[in-house]
């Protein structure tokens, strides 16, 4: 497989990438190989994790990536399945996928402090990250990210259209079934962090919201600033769900804000 040969060159170039400012390579886990790119700060920490939403990967970052180096190194990486990544005979649940992101970490040698930026689901997988190790978090960041209680508290109120697309977008990372699931786990978890610095980072303008479900939106992503006591709402007021791309400088605040408190 063409992939393969690639994966190995990439194994035996890593020592020398590992001296330049910015490197890639796969990381082996349960025999599936794991895409990581990691570009160095001007200092090694904190280590700034970067989580793409739901069947998206690391290109996602790329309008912030490098401008957060400022704050320390960053970590981009695509989950299984996803980008350059092979899939994992794993559960696509958030809870393997924290397992995964965990030995990732370990596999790099990249140590806490961390700070995670979460886009949409990968919310879901930072805040239960955060939930399990929150002695290594020195900060969350959640951009438009998915409220455990979506389901019940927002669907019901969009149209009849966007349900239907809704509930056909799971055939890119995991089944329907397995979102819920990683929704659930999140949940049941304490839901306060304590006084670990958290931004919440919410679009103002939403692709078919009407001014009801923009309201409710804007009210979920509120409710999310009761899990930490050290919190910051930002509003990206001409920002879709793709915050990072209308208006990554409130991305880049959000670190710098983050580094700033820790």
């Amino acid at each position: 497989m063409v992939l393969t040969e690639y994966i190995l060159k990439r194994r035996c170039f890593s020592k020398k990438m590992n001296m330049s400012k910015e490197y890639e390579k796969y990381v082996n886990i349960d025999g599936a190989a794991l895409y990581t790119k990691v570009i160095k700060g001007k200092k090694d920490n904190p280590v700034i994790i970067m989580d793409a939403g739901y069947g998206d990967y690391s290109k996602t970052w790329d309008q912030v990536a490098e401008k957060i180096t400022e704050y320390g190194t960053v970590l981009l990486y695509d989950r299984a399945g996803l980008g350059k990544s092979e899939k994992s005979p794993n559960t696509r649940v958030s809870s393997e996928m924290v397992k995964e992101l965990r030995e990732i970490l370990q596999q790099l040698h990249l140590k806490p402090p961390y700070i995670f930026v979460g886009h949409s689901f990968g919310g879901i997988n930072v805040r239960l990250f955060a939930s399990l190790y929150p002695e290594e978090t020195a900060g969350l960041i959640l951009v438009d990210s998915t409220p455990e209680n979506y389901r019940e508290k927002f669907l019901p109120i969009m149209s009849s259209e966007f349900q239907e697309a809704y509930y056909k977008q799971f055939t890119y990372e995991g089944t329907y079934e397995e979102f819920m699931r990683s929704l659930d786990e999140v949940g049941r978890h304490p839901q306060t962090l304590g006084n670990i610095p958290l931004v919440i980072v919410a679009a103002g303008k939403k692709d078919f919201y009407s001014d009801e479900a923009q309201a409710q939106w804007i009210k979920m992503q509120k409710e999310l600033l009761q899990l930490s006591n050290n919190h910051k709402m930002i509003i990206a007021l001409n920002s879709g769900h793709y915050i990072q791309r209308d208006e990554p400088e409130y991305v880049i605040e959000a670190v710098k804000w983050i580094v700033s408190h820790m």
